[in-house]
């Protein structure tokens, strides 16, 4: 009897023992250790794209944001709001509370990012200064940067054409490579949403090809609705054999920008200068945005063989397959701009 009660006794420490343990071992995650609080100080923390919530609240433990890990999991799962977590760089605080670290997430303004807007028609210089200006790195690291390390497209002979007009998030730690990295790829998401390989194919041209009508049409500017009459005017002259005549083309021979061409300047010795030389110059001439895109693999039905942006400040562009009326459409121009 003694021996049992002995054996009993010591069988009920052990399950004590054994509970205790148990408890010690699952209590951080029934209450796991936490803050109170909003914090106080500063500390950035860069949560990697992919990261879960174990892998984040990871991340803010280790960089004394929240007590714990399993906290910051919690809150996440008691708001639902997992799935709204980003990737990123964020301003926190040290010592906060896990829900505050959350609001913090969820709010756009604690992201460390600059963001840069490239408009549709820039030149890759123009680009690149634009960059190094709003980012802070240097201009001569981005002029640097191997373009075969940016993803360009097998069919692209470099950067023209493909640095993809739109705004971007710059995050602390990008480097010049990422940054043209991340235009190429917007480009190419777009391509294969417009399907530009075979719809370029439709209208009897190489991709390349499609990108460079689409940066010359860009460049000519002129109202949305009269992309794709541009569009076919290039098809019309292309068809018949004839110089395509864009003043865009030589003008970017001279690195220049204006809306007044002289004789001179269509005769610069260029494989970009259209009006020398006939078909579509070597490559693209600007960054097209999507609607140029469109125009060029999508172009309106007409005759047209010519084109004059008469009032640039209005943006009224005229179009005839008629000569004379073209010569009058130049003259309503030079007018326009005091040069008659």
């Amino acid at each position: 009897m003694r021996k049992a009660g002995l054996v009993a006794a010591g069988l009920a420490v052990a399950l004590i023992a054994a509970g205790v343990g148990v408890i010690a071992l699952v209590k951080p995650y029934l209450s796991p250790a936490d803050f109170e609080g909003k914090g106080e100080g500063a500390v950035t923390v860069r949560i990697p794209p992919g990261s879960s919530a174990q892998a984040i609240g990871t991340a803010l433990a280790d960089a004394g944001v929240v007590a714990s890990a399993q906290s910051f999991v919690r809150a996440t799962e008691d708001r639902a709001v997992t799935g709204r977590l980003r990737p990123g760089t964020y301003r926190l605080r040290k010592g906060m509370a896990a829900t505050a670290a959350l609001d913090l997430l969820l709010d756009a303004a604690s992201r460390v990012v600059k963001r840069v807007t490239v408009p549709e028609g820039m030149r890759v210089s123009e680009v690149l200064e634009r960059l190094a200006k709003q980012t802070g790195l240097p201009l001569k690291d981005f002029l640097a940067v191997d373009k075969g390390l940016v993803g360009l497209p097998s069919y692209a002979p470099g950067l023209e054409g493909f640095l993809f007009p739109a705004t971007y998030e710059i995050e602390p730690g990008d480097s010049p490579v990422d940054v043209l990295a991340a235009m190429v790829e917007r480009f190419g998401a777009e391509a294969r949403r417009l399907r530009l390989a075979e719809q370029a194919a439709r209208v009897h041209l190489k991709p390349l090809e499609a990108v460079t009508v689409a940066s010359m049409i860009q460049a000519e500017g002129g109202t949305d609705a009269d992309y794709p009459k541009i569009a076919r005017v290039i098809y019309n002259r292309l068809q018949r054999g004839t110089p395509l005549e864009i003043d865009s083309t030589v003008l970017y021979a001279q690195k220049r920008r204006t809306l007044r061409v002289s004789e001179k300047d269509t005769k610069v010795d260029s494989p970009y200068n259209t009006y020398r030389r006939k078909g579509l110059p070597p490559g693209p001439i600007a960054n097209p945005g999507t609607k140029a895109l469109v125009a060029a693999l999508n172009p309106a039905d007409g005759d047209w063989h010519w084109f004059v942006t008469t009032d640039p400040a209005h943006r009224i562009t005229k179009f005839t397959n008629k000569e004379s009326e073209f010569v009058r459409y130049r003259e309503e121009l030079n007018k326009n701009l005091g040069t008659s």
